[in-house]
């Protein structure tokens, strides 16, 4: 049985079956206005690299493994990296461990399901937001429906909008899921396994422990 992953990052055992794809957004930035950059996604690295590449010399807080491995790659300099991969968690340990008289700007996507941004106000932090991309769907036209037995991984709450968008679900399907968020985008009548770790690679070998 085959595994899918519904974007076009590639990790060893399993394929790529690309139902998102990201739209980077024209948008201008001083950032020395900032003393703080905040990404939640390798994608706003690619969307912030399209403008300019003085981000670099910002200090940078990354929500997990994959973000910071895309920061650094890029030359960036990331000085927390959050604990379990989740806004609002993330959030917390900044009002945790940072100064509330620094000024930090959250480099996001369109659609957010975190309560990064107010749990940051509420706690006296000033935070701008920019809006720097947007996950959008593929033409269902332009991918092919996975074959019965598949176990099929949901990265984030988008795949679960464009798979669902295009495919209706077989009961021969199993599903995975990188995280809370993603597991509640599911339809409830869909049972699931949740990776231990809330990286691709956890969510490739949870798959494979479904395969036997």
């Amino acid at each position: 049985m085959p595994i899918y992953i519904l974007s076009n990052t590639k990790i060893e055992g399993a394929k790529t079956l690309p139902l998102i794809e990201q739209k980077f957004l024209p948008i201008s930035i001083d950032f020395s206005l900032y003393d703080y950059l905040i990404f939640t996604s390798k994608n706003g690295v690619r969307a912030i690299e399209q403008i300019s590449h003085t981000w670099r010399l910002k200090p940078v807080i990354s929500i997990g493994s994959a973000t910071t491995k895309a920061i650094k790659k890029k030359g960036g300099k990331v000085v927390w990296q959050g604990s379990e991969g989740y806004g609002d968690t993330l959030a917390n340990e900044i009002v945790a461990h940072f100064s509330n008289d620094k000024k930090y700007l959250y480099i996001r996507p369109k659609k957010v399901v975190s309560n990064l941004v107010p749990i940051l106000r509420q706690n006296g932090f000033e935070i701008d937001e920019v809006i720097a991309y947007e996950t959008v769907c593929r033409a269902c036209d332009t991918v092919q429906k996975p074959e019965p037995g598949s176990v099929i991984i949901f990265s984030s709450p988008s795949t679960v909008e464009c798979f669902f968008r295009c495919f209706a679900w077989d009961d021969s399907y199993k599903a995975v899921v990188i995280g809370k968020q993603t597991a509640q985008a599911l339809p409830k009548e869909i049972s699931y396994v949740m990776a231990e770790k809330k990286s691709l690679v956890s969510c490739v070998e949870t798959a494979k422990t479904l395969l036997s």
